[in-house]
């Protein structure tokens, strides 16, 4: 058994082209893990990934903060402890409101792949 406290995990700079600006930092919860990526996500107030998908599914589980998880069809505003599932090939984006910085985890299986659908 092993347990992490989000609040001892180092946040390291996370630049990537999928995201809107460079205000956004991860920090890896279970790297050992041989089945799960499992990892924080931080976002600075109005930065967000593109649109996108993977080929597995996505559960996201906001942690502070108030962010947007949207899909082409809608767009819904997410708060601390709210969870959601993506599922495999949904086209959807996520990130921070204009006003607030947003956190959450995200859990994926290992090696499932992204596909970024947005320049």
């Amino acid at each position: 058994m092993k347990i992490v406290s989000i609040h001892k995990v180092s946040k390291e700079p996370f630049p990537n082209p999928i995201f809107t600006g460079p205000d956004v930092t991860r920090q890896l919860l279970v790297p050992d893990s041989k089945e799960f990526s499992v990892n924080v996500v931080n976002f600075g107030k109005g930065v967000r990934n593109k649109f996108h998908s993977h080929d597995t599914e996505q559960v996201l589980i906001v942690t502070s903060g108030k962010g947007v998880v949207a899909t082409e069809k809608e767009e819904r505003v997410v708060t601390e402890g709210d969870i959601v599932l993506i599922a495999p090939g949904e086209k959807h984006w996520h990130g921070a409101t204009p006003d607030s910085d947003f956190s959450h985890i995200y859990v994926s299986r290992l090696g499932s792949v992204l596909t970024r659908l947005e320049e």
